[in-house]
């Protein structure tokens, strides 16, 4: 099993100026490969309704992959390396040549996606050429690293061509019998971080398809967005939601305006760049922190499964479209009131929380199931019934059960018996949804029983029970 570890590193002045000048010669190495690939296909296509029916073609060019690439790496390494715009020499030979070899594995992997697409068939944008901000890390190979000593909580470590020994602080033990694979070098707004990648070979790959979901081990996650909640659970508990970037945007706004006053390219203006990528990393990292904290705090409730939306969260926080009378002139959209809304739906980070919450569950032995959010908060769970059609209903009273149920509550419960194959078939007539196949009474009792027993209180340790 693969393991990474992300540990601050705390390189000495001169280290910092020769891994800077690594990542600037893996950096150009990058743009150069994309670059070269991109003439390929300008030089050597023609459009089918534009070529003659008698022409001459020129001798064309292979088309660059990664072993013709790679193959460069030599004879760039005979000399110094000038660049025509700015006269700078770059010198290859001092960077590892595993650290190069990778780079165009980087170009090559990004340009497959790009025309192939992934292993789901699902096909990436065009490549980017890299900026400073752009291209951060570096990849180091095992066999270019050496352990030479391990202390109370500090690691110290030997890389090919960087002299002198580099400094990384342990704030967690790192396993004994692991092998390591190898080490990510990355630049951050407040220093370098070394992510160790260890292989333990004792620990077996867990697959979570065996787990079964069944009524007592499985519990649905509702993603709330409204008020303080972020997370509805099946088990009667709501977790509030942290709002980093809300409560971070004035002070970035404030460092932000300043910055746009200074002169493009002045000492000022870097400090307030890097004054305001400190705001930024601050809210990513409270965020992420967040997540974490969340996804423990719902394994430590011994469920072995996890049923959660499948959220196009593209869709959700994207602009409302453009509205025009028959002259031309814009009309109200309501994208006004969406843009608050698209921000709360970035700031929340559902998509990175479900995949720390599957990376957690994982290791923990359990699993998550992703399920369609249709229908999934306007059906009662006991009864088949649209009641909450309007967003604005939050709650709903019934009288003859003496029942007061939560909007969001209901959606989670309605999430774990879709995660079970429990919620009845809904399909369209004249334009409502209507139940054709219920499968209500089969969870009735299950059902009444959880809304009997909700509680109206926050859990303000994240913790269900």
């Amino acid at each position: 099993m693969l393991m990474n570890y992300q540990y601050r590193a705390y390189p000495t002045t001169q280290q910092k100026r020769q891994l800077s000048y690594w990542l600037r010669i893996c950096r150009y190495w990058y743009n150069h490969q994309l670059g070269d690939r991109f003439d390929w296909w300008e030089n050597n296509r023609t459009a089918v309704n534009s070529c003659p029916l008698v022409c001459s073609l020129p001798v064309l060019r292979d088309n660059p992959d990664f072993y013709s690439q790679k193959k460069q790496l030599p004879v760039i390494k005979e000399d110094l390396l000038k660049l025509n715009y700015s006269g700078e020499l770059l010198d290859f030979t001092c960077v590892p040549s595993q650290t190069l070899q990778d780079v165009s594995k980087r170009v090559d992997l990004a340009f497959s996606r790009f025309n192939k697409g992934d292993s789901n068939g699902n096909r990436s944008g065009k490549p980017r050429f890299k900026n400073a901000a752009r291209y951060r890390t570096m990849r180091i190979e095992a066999q270019a690293v050496t352990i030479e000593r391990v202390e109370k909580d500090s690691l110290f470590l030997s890389l090919s061509k960087l002299k002198g020994w580099v400094k990384v602080r342990l704030h967690r033990p790192l396993l004994n019998r692991a092998k390591l694979r190898n080490l990510l070098l990355t630049l951050k707004s407040d220093g370098w971080y070394i992510t160790i990648c260890l292989e333990d070979s004792t620990v077996p790959e867990f697959k979570p398809d065996g787990i079964a979901p069944t009524w007592d081990n499985s519990i649905g996650l509702d993603a709330v967005l409204h008020e303080d909640d972020y997370l509805a659970t099946s088990e009667n508990t709501k977790l509030l939601a942290l709002k980093s970037f809300r409560k971070s945007e004035n002070r970035l706004a404030k460092v932000s305006k300043r910055k746009a006053t200074k002169n493009k390219g002045s000492r000022s203006r870097r400090k307030l760049a890097k004054r305001e990528a400190r705001v930024h990393q601050r809210i990513a990292r409270s965020r992420r922190d967040h997540a974490f904290k969340t996804a423990h705090a719902l394994v430590r409730t011994g469920k072995k499964v996890f049923i959660h939306e499948d959220l196009n969260l593209k869709a959700l926080s994207k602009r409302n479209q453009v509205k025009q009378d028959e002259h031309g002139k814009y009309l109200p959209n309501g994208q006004s009131a969406k843009s608050g809304l698209n921000k709360s739906w970035n700031d929340a980070a559902f998509g990175q929380f479900f995949t720390v919450l599957e990376y957690i569950a994982v290791k923990a032995g359990a699993r998550t199931i992703a399920c369609s959010p249709q229908y999934r908060s306007q059906l009662l769970a006991y009864r088949d019934e649209f009641i909450f059609i309007d967003c604005d209903i939050r709650s709903y009273w019934d009288a003859e059960l003496s029942l007061l149920i939560d909007r969001d509550l209901n959606a989670a419960i309605n999430l774990k018996r879709v995660g079970r194959g429990l919620f009845p078939t809904i399909k369209r007539r004249k334009g409502n949804p209507v139940v054709t196949a219920s499968t209500t009474n089969s969870t009735l009792k299950e059902v009444l029983e959880t809304l009997k027993c909700a509680r109206s209180l926050h859990s303000p340790s994240a913790e269900c029970r």
